[in-house]
């Protein structure tokens, strides 16, 4: 057998393997991102949000902490917030930023919305709030990684963060690595247990400073 004989044989016996092997198929692409909601859809959101809705928006969720499940009449006024007060809400779900997005308007704030990690850390950047409602379960950059971002920033740096999530696993990450939130609320939320966690972060002059830069005040329920 000539060499040439060899070669072709060779080059047949892998034109039949190549054959038999099935492409790789290409990686989907990624699904497009929805619109973001407009105030007017979050404000009829929040019309229509249930309870149950709003713990089905929530993974997994825990049961409250005690010291938030009491009855929701109060037994003080409300501590008042400097008027203007900046939040900013970061959760994917467009039912807990409604529902969260009318609590804080009917008590004076004003509220921004972000979807996900990346756009809040432009928000954050750009707005500088004065606090900040931050999911740990998000698509893409999750929030310990927008955290650990807000926290190495000098702009960002000193604006309090409370985590919220209805992640047993992902509550118990937060409590095993601390890294820089003033608070941590688990989904389902009440009423009261928003606005205990806003003020134990608020001064006597009604601003939201780092936990750790003054005692905050006592709020009973």
């Amino acid at each position: 057998m000539s060499i040439f004989d060899s070669v072709k044989r060779w080059r047949d016996a892998m034109r039949v393997r190549d054959a038999s092997v099935a492409p790789t198929p290409a990686p989907s692409p990624l699904p497009p991102r929805p619109p973001t909601p407009t105030p007017e859809e979050l404000d009829a959101i929040a019309e229509r949000a249930t309870p149950d809705e709003i713990a089905e928006a929530a993974v997994a969720p825990p049961p409250m902490d005690d010291a938030y499940a009491g009855p929701e009449r109060r037994e003080k006024p409300r501590a008042t917030p400097r008027p203007g007060t900046k939040v900013l809400i970061v959760d994917d779900s467009t039912t807990i930023v409604a529902v969260l997005r009318k609590m804080l308007q009917q008590n004076g704030y004003e509220t921004y919305e972000a979807y996900t990690a990346e756009d809040a850390l432009e928000f954050a950047r750009t707005l500088v709030p004065d606090l900040i409602f931050l999911d740990i379960v998000l698509p893409g950059m999750d929030g310990f990684a927008c955290l650990r971002t807000l926290r190495r920033e000098p702009a960002t740096k000193p604006v309090p963060v409370i985590m919220i999530s209805g992640n047993q696993q992902a509550t118990e990450q937060f409590y095993v690595q601390r890294i820089g939130a003033d608070d941590f609320m688990k989904k389902p939320f009440s009423r009261a247990e928003v606005f205990a966690r806003i003020e134990r972060l608020l001064d006597e002059e009604g601003i939201p400073r780092r936990a750790h830069a003054h005692t905050p005040p006592v709020a009973t329920y």
